[in-house]
């Protein structure tokens, strides 16, 4: 009797997997309905086809070989997480901004001093934000994004995790593996020499 219900568990036939035209047209079909979902939650044409594209080579290069039936799911919820992931962004890339600007001709902190622990983010900075503004603060952040991977490795890791992560000082000591005094001087230093790259290329926050 036992043997035969392992017979019978072996024997019982395997979900369908999506084949390539089903994956495509899947995809094809909720294209459409996806960047309405996202133009309503992101407010821009350009970032929502963004983030269209990017879930759906997400669904076919994690999710590919999962059943034809379970891939609405599957996709709503990578929609989602990359909404989340671009509002994520947009507040780690303008607390960057803010805090270079804070720093504007503040120099005079120890090694020991985390910028973040003492600016807050301005959150009226985007509400009277001009065209020019914003591509002007585009281009800034693009100038950040590339010195940041410049830094001395521990800095970079440092940063990202409290700037990029949105970890606090313990955290990120425990992920270092060192102390948050530690910590907090490399974020002081990544942060001062983000600063000073970007002097040297004539922009004032």
């Amino acid at each position: 009797m036992r043997a035969g219900s392992i017979f019978l568990m072996h024997e019982l036939p395997s979900p369908h997997v999506a084949t390539d035209k089903e994956l495509s047209d899947f995809l094809e079909n909720v294209e459409r309905r996806a960047f309405k979902h996202a133009v309503y939650a992101v407010r821009k044409d350009e970032a929502a086809l963004d983030i269209v594209q990017d879930a759906m080579i997400k669904l076919a290069e994690k999710y590919g070989d999962k059943p034809a039936a379970e891939l609405p799911m599957l996709f709503q919820r990578i929609l989602q997480n990359t909404i989340l992931d671009f509002f994520r962004r947009e507040k780690v890339r303008n607390t960057w901004v803010t805090l270079f600007s804070a720093m504007r001709g503040n120099t005079e902190e120890g090694e020991d001093f985390d910028p973040l622990e003492h600016y807050e983010s301005r959150d009226d900075s985007q509400a009277t934000e001009s065209s020019a503004d914003k591509v002007e603060r585009m281009q800034v952040l693009g100038l950040i994004e590339e010195e940041v991977q410049k830094l001395p490795a521990r800095q970079r890791e440092a940063f990202l995790m409290r700037y990029w992560e949105d970890m606090d000082v313990t955290e990120t000591a425990i992920a270092m593996g060192c102390s948050e005094g530690s910590v907090k001087t490399h974020c002081s230093r990544a942060t001062h020499a983000l600063a000073a790259s970007l002097r040297a290329k004539g922009i004032r926050l």
